[in-house]
């Protein structure tokens, strides 16, 4: 199994936001976008939200998503 790692927070600053504004905009519960951008690798994630939050940063899920390990 390999490991990722979300653009949350470099894509959060580019835009401006807070991880509180990434939440609102994108509807995925707050202490999931906070956990996701504090973590530095992981081995699972819900692709629901990862969907959401591609969405709001208008990119591509392989833009958000940086594979560390496969």
């Amino acid at each position: 199994m390999g490991l990722v790692r979300l653009k949350i927070r470099e894509l959060a600053k580019e835009k401006g936001w807070t991880l509180k504004e990434v939440s609102d905009r994108s509807g995925v519960i707050y202490s999931t976008v906070r956990s996701y951008a504090r973590r530095p690798a992981m081995t699972t994630v819900d692709f629901t939200a990862i969907h959401k939050l591609a969405r709001t940063f208008d990119v591509t899920i392989e833009n958000l998503v940086e594979i560390l390990e496969e």
